[in-house]
């Protein structure tokens, strides 16, 4: 016997037995839902573009270096100084890169002094390639124009910086 509940609900209707597998196929709805949503939300070609190249900049090898001091953050700003240039100190285990970000480029060094092929990410933008010398010193000729991060790569290692605006 089926009885009411206090909301107006029949027992039938919050019967779990009641729902046959063949009419709820979570599947099926799982899909109808993607292709709705690819209809009335599509994504960005743009930003499907940048997620598959972040993706194939991937590198399961590295290890990711952490951001442990950002002058924009850090640091106490200076009354009248402009263009300061901004101090980036990033730390994966024994490895430390330094990076001053500029109006006219970026330089850096790798820490301890080590030769390092160091790579500038810019997204779905080929990126640069820069060799650090003996004492660990690198630079580009011209600031990222958007986003970036930098994969270093020392002898057997190889550190991948967090991505940060310029």
């Amino acid at each position: 016997m089926s009885g009411m509940h206090d909301d107006g609900l029949h027992d039938e209707v919050l019967d779990e037995d009641g729902w046959d597998d063949e009419e709820f196929d979570a599947g099926l709805l799982e899909e109808e839902l993607r292709q709705a949503a690819a209809v009335l939300d599509p994504v960005p070609p743009e930003l499907q573009q940048i997620a598959v190249d972040a993706y194939a900049l991937h590198d399961l090898q590295a290890r990711v270096a952490e951001l442990t001091f950002d002058s924009l953050v850090d640091s106490l700003p200076v009354r009248g100084a402009g263009d300061t240039p901004r101090m980036l100190t990033f730390r994966a285990g024994e490895v430390t890169v330094d990076v001053e970000v500029t109006a006219h480029g970026l330089m850096g060094q790798v820490l301890p002094p080590q030769p390092a092929r160091v790579e500038v990410l810019g997204g779905p933008r080929p990126g640069s390639s820069l060799t650090a010398d003996d004492l660990g010193r690198f630079t580009a000729a011209a600031p990222p124009p958007g986003p970036f991060a930098l994969r270093v790569r020392t002898g057997g290692d190889v550190v991948v910086t967090e991505w940060l605006r310029a």
